[in-house]
């Protein structure tokens, strides 16, 4: 007789029983990816060296302090959106 597996369902932890790191690198990762991803797009039709403060004067930074910066700026928004999309669907206390 063949031997027949067996395969338990569970339900997934809730977000409230899982490690903080666990949760950070939830939102951080996917977060990371899409940062990424929009600075490709953005810098495929903007020259960092076009850029003016304000419409003033021109930045002096190097093309890579402009994609630095701004990938980070990039990742730092996209984070706090999913952070607050966390914080709104998780139960009330």
């Amino acid at each position: 007789m063949p031997s027949q597996r067996i395969v338990e369902l569970r339900e997934p932890a809730p977000a409230a029983a899982r490690p903080r790191r666990e949760r950070a690198l939830l939102i951080l990762w996917p977060a990371f990816l899409m940062a990424g991803v929009l600075e490709m797009l953005v810098f495929a039709v903007v020259d960092p060296m076009s850029l003016h403060w304000f419409g003033a004067e021109p930045i002096a930074w190097s093309r890579s302090a402009v994609y630095s910066v701004t990938f980070f700026i990039f990742w730092g928004v996209i984070a706090l959106a999913g952070a607050i999309t966390r914080l709104l669907e998780s139960p009330a206390a």
